[in-house]
């Protein structure tokens, strides 16, 4: 799932490349993925893209004061090309979702919002103010905008696991699955350790962990294309999706906990004192 970091990326791509264009036409190729009625796809015909816009995992291409945002779900990305095809797609066949034509179909730029698999969350809306779409209006404060302090607060009193706070998007925009795991690995924190009960040193460890794993990952990534950011975020991971793999950080075997649809990757030596967190869900296949 593309988090803060490749979602700020493809924002600079679309400021650098797209601001300036006009929007031409837009196809629909999935029926489901606008989740909006009004204003219709043709009333951004016409007009000029004046910027993009981040908001947690949300990505907006700003039109005036019309906005298309769009929220790339698990298995969304967008693809950028110096010059989309005027064919126009066909409902329903392959990843595509929608195309955004910036010029001249067949002769300009645009880009198109892609969904692999068959879970299809993809979603767009078009909007007078980013606000309007429901999953914007609950977010949390993003993840990099929180000072020490405030971190601290937002901690405080919660009784879950310090996994679920960092990925829960109406506490904290912008992380998820990938990036938690790194920031929990530098921080050497359980992913099950309870949020509230952290010690003042360990919210240190969190709130440093938390904005140098994010700002690297921004800086490695903005500039990148489109194209190689999946594999610039996999090249900068050091627990996560590394299964089976030394730790290196101490060397240690990375280890898993498999849920119904997802998985968390970390260290036993840097984070949970050497012991093995349990895997229910591997512990019934073993049987």
């Amino acid at each position: 799932m593309p988090e803060l970091p490749e979602v700020e990326a493809l924002a600079h791509h679309l400021r650098e490349h797209a601001v300036g264009s006009t929007v031409t036409r837009i196809d629909l190729a999935s029926m489901t993925v606008l989740k909006t009625v009004a204003p219709a796809p043709t009333d951004l015909y016409g007009r000029a893209v004046t910027g993009a816009s981040r908001f947690g995992k949300f990505l907006a291409l700003d039109c005036g004061d019309l906005h298309l945002v769009t929220h790339l779900s698990r298995a969304g990305w967008l693809r950028w090309s110096d010059e989309l095809s005027a064919v126009p797609p066909k409902p329903g066949r392959g990843p595509l979702a929608l195309r955004v034509h910036l010029g001249p179909p067949g002769k300009a730029p645009g880009f198109d919002l892609t969904e692999a698999g068959t879970q299809k969350r993809l979603a767009v809306y078009i909007v007078t103010d980013p606000a309007q779409v429901p999953g914007i209006a609950r977010l949390g404060p993003d993840a990099l905008a929180l000072s020490r302090p405030e971190l601290g607060e937002l901690l405080a009193g919660r009784g879950e696991r310090i996994k679920t706070t960092l990925t829960d998007q109406t506490v904290l925009a912008g992380i998820g699955n990938a990036y938690s795991d790194e920031i929990l690995h530098l921080a050497r924190l359980s992913p099950y350790a309870t949020t509230g009960r952290l010690a003042e040193d360990a919210v240190d460890r969190l709130f440093s962990a938390l904005r140098e794993i994010l700002t690297d990952a921004v800086q490695r990534s903005v500039g990148q294309a489109a194209a190689r950011l999946k594999g610039e975020k996999r090249a900068g991971l050091r627990v996560h999706a590394r299964t089976g793999l030394p730790c290196p950080v101490c060397g240690d075997t990375v280890r898993e906990v498999s849920f119904a649809s997802k998985s968390l990757q970390y260290c036993p030596t840097c984070q949970t004192g050497g012991k093995p967190l349990a895997d229910r869900r591997m512990s019934r296949l073993l049987k």
